[in-house]
């Protein structure tokens, strides 16, 4: 202990005393330190990962939610009022909007594939909403709704006849899945005079509620020619990763009521 006690006085002389060992003896104690606070920075980062997450898809919430695109003005071309429109009217003709949500459960293994989410009727989300994922990628549709809780009936899924379009043609089909390999679908009824070509993008068509135009389906893998059609059968890559999704967005649109009420009396009638 006496040893060690006049060992530790020592260098304290010499460093205390002599500049170059200062200066060595400094260099080396930042080194130390920083490494030392770099580890623990990212350990303790990695505890917040989950606040990260969560902070980031409400970040993203409120960018959707401003969107131009979400709102659907009405003709004023008759009104000649609308000049004295207060700014913050425009509201209520806000179409989309965006509720975040995380996955609780999901597959991608089954002919049939579900995504369970931790919203439900409690937070406005209804059945035959659209979801997507971060990245504006179309992921399915929500089909059952419980009071917490909401069931997507995912792309993987064999009843899943979502409408898709070519990005750039603006070719319209209808998009179907095997229940073989989660990470390609199929869109049939593009005719054989349409330009396809590998690589080309798929995006939703906008003619259901679900779903507004212009989010992304997939990107073209092959495309045959059916013998017995005029059509392509094209095979493409599904834009969202099925097998490590955790966040969604549920689309709510603000006419899916209307439009669903009109349908309804159409197929009443007689």
């Amino acid at each position: 202990m006496l040893f060690l006690s006049l060992q530790i006085f020592s260098v304290y002389l010499i460093v205390t005393y002599n500049e170059y060992h200062r200066a060595v003896f400094t260099n080396t104690a930042n080194n130390l330190s920083g490494g030392i606070n770099t580890k623990y920075a990212g350990i303790q980062q990695y505890f917040y990962l989950k606040k990260t997450n969560d902070s980031l898809l409400k970040a993203n919430e409120s960018l959707y939610n401003k969107l131009k695109a979400d709102f659907s003005l009405p003709d004023s071309l008759p009104r000649t009022y609308i000049d004295s429109m207060k700014v913050d009217s425009f509201v209520k003709y806000r179409k989309y909007s965006y509720l975040g949500a995380k996955v609780v459960s999901n597959s991608v293994t089954n002919q049939s594939n579900y995504i369970v989410l931790d919203k439900g009727k409690n937070h406005g989300v209804k059945e035959g909403m659209g979801v997507i994922d971060p990245n504006s990628a179309v992921v399915g549709i929500v089909t059952e709704v419980t009071e917490e809780y909401a069931v997507v009936m995912s792309l993987l899924h064999k009843d899943s006849h979502i409408s898709g379009k070519l990005q750039k043609g603006g070719e319209t089909g209808i998009l179907s899945w095997n229940g073989v390999d989660p990470n390609y679908i199929s869109i049939s009824n593009i005719s054989k005079s349409a330009k396809v070509l590998k690589g080309d993008t798929i995006i939703s068509s906008g003619f259901s509620t679900a779903l507004p135009k212009g989010m992304y389906i997939g990107f073209v893998e092959a495309l045959y020619k059916e013998s017995s059609s005029n059509f392509y059968k094209i095979k493409f890559r599904s834009a969202a990763n099925f097998h490590n999704i955790q966040y969604v967005y549920v689309i709510q649109n603000a006419d899916q009521d209307g439009v669903k009420d009109a349908l309804d009396k159409i197929k009443k009638q007689p």
